[in-house]
C-alpha cells in the first residue's frame, strides 16, 4: 500500500467526471487558485477508476438522484457570487 493525500481540480459543469485510484476516500472540496479541487487520501497502487460527482448550486433545483448522494462539501466561486455543493451518487 502507497497511500497519500492527491488533489483532484475539478472540471466545469454540474456533473463531473474525475479518475482516481480506486477505493480513494475523499477529504475535502475547496478552491485553490480560483478552481475547485478536491484531496481524498489515495493509494497509488490501485487501479484508476472514473468518479462521478455532481455539483448543485445555492437556489439551483435538485434532482431526485441527490437523496441517495453523499455530501462531500461546499465551495465559493468568484468572490462569494457562486456557491456549489458537492455530492457523490451512491456507488453500486
Amino acid at each position: 500500500m502507497n497511500m497519500t493525500i492527491h488533489k483532484f481540480p475539478l472540471p466545469a459543469g454540474s456533473k463531473v467526471s474525475i479518475e482516481m485510484p480506486q477505493f480513494a476516500h475523499i477529504l475535502c472540496v475547496q478552491t485553490q487558485g480560483g478552481i475547485p479541487c478536491v484531496w481524498a487520501v489515495v493509494d497509488t497502487d490501485q487501479p484508476m477508476e472514473t468518479r462521478t460527482l455532481r455539483i448543485f448550486g445555492t437556489g439551483h433545483p435538485l434532482d431526485e438522484g441527490h437523496n441517495s448522494s453523499h455530501y462531500i462539501g461546499t465551495f465559493q466561486l468568484a468572490e462569494g457570487s457562486f456557491v456549489g455543493h458537492l455530492f457523490e451518487p451512491e456507488r453500486r
